[in-house]
């Protein structure tokens, strides 16, 4: 599978961009079931943790959507 750009208005993006924002709220639903179950308290530093999950969540989307 190819992938292309996307015409957004006029303005054409990279693919990475759209799963980049799609990533976004699969993130944030994480998140908050780890905040709500109190996993998020075993981790030292949540800043990296977040950015971490937001990491792996971005490449598993690109690798399987």
């Amino acid at each position: 599978m190819m992938l292309t750009e996307f015409n957004f208005f006029g303005v054409f993006m990279a693919p990475i961009v759209v799963y980049a924002i799609a990533a976004l709220p699969v993130t944030m639903l994480i998140r908050f079931v780890l905040w709500w179950s109190g996993i998020m308290k075993w981790f030292w530093h949540l800043a990296l943790f977040e950015v971490a999950l937001y990491t792996c969540v971005l490449c598993l989307m690109i690798l399987y959507v």
